[in-house]
């Protein structure tokens, strides 16, 4: 295996219209979602092998997102089915094209209650890279899970990745939510931050001062997302801003998630990561990314924009 991906698989409700706060969306549709969810599929359009390992309800929604994942040719044996939580919902609205609004309905959702001894530790032991987010750290069981689901990859000699994607209204308070995830980044290869949470975690609003003070934590690469503006990275020997693609953006939900996927991919998808760690291939790495993430921001609904190798190969020809 590639790419195990581990977290919340959610229905996203997305707006009817665009340009509108969330009280103020006339409905609402539902998509399937959730940020590991949505590497694991972005990672197979882009020709990698995935496996996603989370709960869901057993219910009609929690069936059909893993139906999803199937027929998107994502491995699904580690995903695990609560008969007494229901599947976790996200409901969204886009004020303008890069901005978007958040409410969870989980409390708690299936995706919570992920317990350590349900794990496919033969998913975990057999993959070159691990991926999760902050969601499943947020309480137990599933933080104990995803922090022993860490440990086994690990072990194993996976490539560990961590998305921050820090949203406040899942934590009791901010002070929690930045002990447990300052408590997790020695743990990682691979942190990947947006600007906010690059200026929380590293201290800095500088982003040479901030990428460098949260290398020396232990990851040996540290990314930065930068929304329209492209991306950083920084490895041991030294940073630097990627540019940007400049599309016709409707819908920036789940970008960061697609360029997760393209960074993982190139990175261990028929190579050593580590040997990938210097300055010109890092360039190279973050502009397929960009790419990617560029080629998602194209259309609305995160899975339906998610784009194949090929496309991916062609816009960057062009």
């Amino acid at each position: 295996m590639d790419i195990v991906c581990l977290g919340e698989l959610l229905v996203d409700m997305f707006p009817a219209e665009l340009g509108r706060r969330l009280v103020e969306v006339s409905a609402f549709y539902p998509k399937p979602g959730g940020a590991p969810a949505n590497v694991a599929v972005a990672a197979v359009r882009l020709g990698a092998r995935s496996a996603f390992i989370g709960k869901v309800g057993d219910e009609a929604f929690g069936h059909h997102l893993a139906d999803v994942l199937r027929q998107e040719g994502v491995e699904v044996r580690g995903m695990r089915f609560d008969a007494e939580a229901r599947t976790g919902m996200a409901f969204i609205a886009m004020p303008d094209e890069n901005t978007s609004e958040f409410v969870f309905y989980r409390n708690p959702g299936a995706d919570m209650r992920l317990r350590a001894d349900e794990l496919d530790r033969g998913l975990l032991r057999a993959t070159r890279a691990f991926h999760f987010g902050s969601l499943s750290l947020g309480q137990e069981p599933s933080r104990s899970a995803t922090l022993e689901a860490v440990k086994i990859a690990r072990e194993a000699g996976a490539l560990i990745s961590f998305d921050v994607n820090y949203r406040p209204t899942l934590w009791r308070d901010s002070d929690e939510a930045y002990d447990r995830v300052m408590a997790t980044v020695p743990h990682v290869d691979l942190l990947k931050v947006n600007e906010v949470e690059l200026a929380l975690l590293g201290g800095s609003g500088d982003m040479d001062v901030a990428t460098h003070a949260l290398l020396e934590l232990g990851p040996e690469l540290c990314v930065v997302t930068l929304g329209p503006d492209g991306s950083f990275f920084r490895i041991a020997s030294g940073g630097e801003h990627v540019p940007p693609f400049r599309v016709e953006t409707v819908d920036a939900t789940g970008c960061g998630d697609a360029f997760v996927a393209g960074l993982l991919c190139q990175l261990v998808v028929g190579a050593e990561w580590r040997d990938q760690l210097s300055m010109a291939r890092m360039r190279e790495i973050l502009c397929y990314a960009n790419a990617v993430g560029a080629l998602t921001a194209l259309r609305q609904g995160v899975i339906p924009a998610l784009p194949t190798a090929e496309r991916v190969d062609e816009f960057l020809s062009q």
